[in-house]
């Protein structure tokens, strides 16, 4: 056994009651909105098997899976209150267990933290009448029978976990029901449950693990995820939250603490409690110490603990007994295979992108910005397997798909040429890692050409390819990954005169000046990055968009430091207004501005006009080369969604094949360009 392996304080065993626990890493609870019908299949259970395989000593399942039908799920969370999900857990338990990973799962009722619309349309309940700012549903305050009801429910779903082979339960507070009795912000009850002591405010909770123990008995582990601090007036306190957390240790029903700080009941307060990209690493891990010295409780915490040396540092302090690294092991499911191999080099960064946290919170899946094999694990590889054939590649542009495609090709044993017009490799993130919050980007760059070099891939810098340059290599396969060129023309009109693009404003190229309005109809990160730009430079700025809300593509995470950062200069916001034409008018812009919704028209001058609407594929190159590749550029689309090899013969002279993936192909985003690059590479 190797010297680290042994003394790593991140490799040692943790017992915990009657469990040995194989190291000190875990996954926190967390629902990526992989069910099927509300249970947890085989996608959901290949994703968690990854982790188990990768090392990780505890998976957390399910974020918040559902205790009662009036908790409908609003992330496709497990549930929990259905009989028919005890095989289903059985079969998640039985392959964790193969690999030597315990396996956990979290419990919870979302109170009014859901919606009535949702599921059997019942009301949401609560302890108070007030909704919550983010799901936005006024519950019902609960009665007696409601309370008796939900403790019975609880009770049953640990019985059901229980059945289904689980090493125990995590009851969820935070944010949820039991919170709402907590915090005298939301607790507007009177009576045994009522907000004017903290026992009545945390009776709920403790009838609740009464009712638990009686039913699972009293070696079964039960802990309990809680805030112990709300940051916020009127709210819990850290002192008020010491004292809860010793009342639990001291009930005698509670295994474990797991602590976070904060609200999550707006978009900001959930974003202090899970911070994203450009904020602090790891802001509540000594807090969280605090409530392990206090209470002498086995302590967990999660809250952007990305990399393995903040995480190493939680365990070799004692601020904690086990670390969540959950975003983490999105980017990469085999961060403690890694360590045990001494490869920390080779994990995969997370970039705090929280691409997986917003697309749930919009309703999608989670998914992670330069991990696309997450969530896919039933078709794609997280370790990519070598080819039969050794075959001569050559791709053009050096950005996230071209780098992508280079890594995956080389792995896979072929030999590979990247030819890149810039300096230095990156694309686009090179303009996204401009803005100091967002320089954590460059990190998908920065792995990528670390694991093509190891790999022997020859990356030639500063040559602007041309078709007669990709032919003299002689390639097997050519791959566009040239990426796109910023966009002005307006939709179904002309390119206006007079503006700038927000390209041209992250570069430098152009300097913002006075009175500025970023016509954003792309709706991503970019118009958004240029307001910031803007406003730091001391303009006025507007932000127009022709849709009803602005900046869709952001989410709701990634949208709170810039609104930060721009409420506080009094930008304004304009919404349902389309930018029809420029006029130049001394030296100002005239911009007519009309509307999707009349055909009224009106003008407004500035002093600068920006626009961002996505870009056009640079596709000339791939364009140029198509008459002398076999496959004329096409694809196959059903092999290419199979992940099977592409066999398409158009013109049967040909010498190579060609394809094009990323924003070369249309305007997209980091992950489907990353996507294109490793479903098409895996198979060639």
């Amino acid at each position: 056994m190797k010297d680290h392996v042994t003394t790593d304080p991140l490799l040692q065993p943790y017992t915990l009651k009657h469990l040995t626990l194989k190291n000190r890493v875990m996954t926190t609870s967390h629902e990526p909105a992989y069910p099927e019908d509300g249970m947890p299949k085989a996608r959901y259970r290949r994703y968690h098997e990854e982790r188990a395989k990768g090392g990780v000593a505890l998976a957390m399942t399910a974020g918040s899976a559902a205790v009662s039908r009036d908790s409908p799920p609003v992330f496709n969370n497990i549930l929990a209150y259905r009989d028919e999900v005890v095989p289903w857990i059985r079969e998640l338990t039985d392959a964790l267990h193969e690999h030597g990973c315990a396996a956990m799962i979290q419990l919870t009722h979302l109170g009014r933290r859901t919606n009535w619309n949702k599921g059997d349309w019942l009301p949401s309940i609560s302890a108070g009448p007030d909704r919550e700012p983010a799901h936005r549903a006024f519950p019902k305050m609960m009665e007696d029978w409601d309370i008796e009801r939900v403790i019975e429910d609880y009770a049953t779903a640990a019985e059901r976990m229980q059945a289904g082979g689980m090493d125990g339960i995590e009851i969820q507070a935070y944010g949820h029901l039991m919170d709402q009795f907590w915090s005298p912000l939301s607790n507007k009850l009177s009576g045994p449950y009522g907000a004017d002591t903290l026992e009545n405010r945390l009776r709920f909770t403790t009838d609740v693990l009464d009712a638990v123990r009686k039913r699972v008995g009293p070696e079964f582990i039960v802990g309990i995820r809680y805030t112990a601090d709300e940051v916020q007036a009127g709210g819990i306190t850290a002192e008020e939250g010491i004292e809860i957390s010793k009342l639990l240790r001291d009930t005698g029903q509670v295994d474990f603490l797991n602590v976070i700080r904060g609200r999550i009941h707006t978009d900001p307060a959930m974003t202090d409690v899970i911070p994203i990209q450009g904020m602090p690493s790891a802001p509540h891990l000594d807090f969280a110490g605090e409530v392990r010295r206090a209470t002498g409780m086995p302590t967990f915490h999660a809250a952007k603990i990305q990399d393995v040396a903040t995480a190493r540092h939680a365990i070799a302090s004692g601020l904690l007994d086990m670390v969540g690294m959950t975003r983490a092991h999105m980017a990469d499911p085999h961060i403690v295979r890694k360590i045990e191999q001494g490869r920390e080099h080779d994990i995969r960064p997370c970039v705090g992108a929280n691409y997986c946290l917003d697309r749930i919170y919009q309703g999608g899946e989670a998914l992670c910005i330069h991990n696309p094999a997450t969530g896919r694990e039933l078709s794609l590889p997280h370790i990519i397997n070598p080819a039969a054939n050794r075959r001569r590649i050559v791709i053009v542009g050096a950005g996230p798909a071209g780098l992508e495609a280079a890594r995956v090709a080389s792995a896979r044993g072929h030999e590979v040429v990247v030819l890149e017009a810039a300096n230095r490799a990156g694309g686009q993130v090179l303009l996204t890692a401009r803005t100091k919050r967002r320089a954590e980007m460059m990190q998908i760059i920065d792995w990528r050409v670390a694991q093509c070099e190891a790999g022997g891939v020859d990356l030639r810098y500063n040559q602007y390819a041309e078709a007669a340059d990709v032919l003299a290599e002689s390639p097997d396969v050519v791959i566009i990954a040239t990426g796109g060129m910023a966009n002005t023309t307006l939709y179904e009109g002309d390119t206006p005169e007079h503006v700038v693009s927000a390209w041209d404003i992250l570069s430098g190229d152009v300097k913002p000046a006075g009175s500025l309005l970023i016509y954003d109809e792309a709706g991503d990160h970019s118009g958004l990055q240029a307001a910031e730009m803007a406003v730091d430079a001391g303009c006025t700025v507007e932000i127009m968009t022709p849709d009803r809300t602005f900046a869709p593509e952001v989410m709701a995470m990634n949208l709170v430091p810039y609104m930060r950062n721009l409420q506080r200069d009094e930008v304004t916001f304009t919404v349902t207004k389309r930018l029809r034409g420029v006029l130049k008018d001394g030296n100002r812009l005239r911009a007519i501005i009309g509307t999707d919704y009349s055909d009224k028209l009106a003008q407004a001058d500035y002093d600068q006009i920006v626009v961002n609407y996505g870009t056009m594929p640079l596709d000339t190159l791939y364009h140029e080369l198509r008459p002398s590749s076999s496959n004329g550029g096409s694809i196959d689309q059903a092999s290419f969604l199979a992940i099977q090899p592409q066999k398409m013969v158009r013109n049967p002279q040909g010498a190579f094949q060609l394809f094009r993936i990323g924003d070369a192909v249309s305007a997209r985003n980091t992950h489907a360009a990353i996507y294109d690059a490793l479903r098409l590479m895996t198979a060639v």
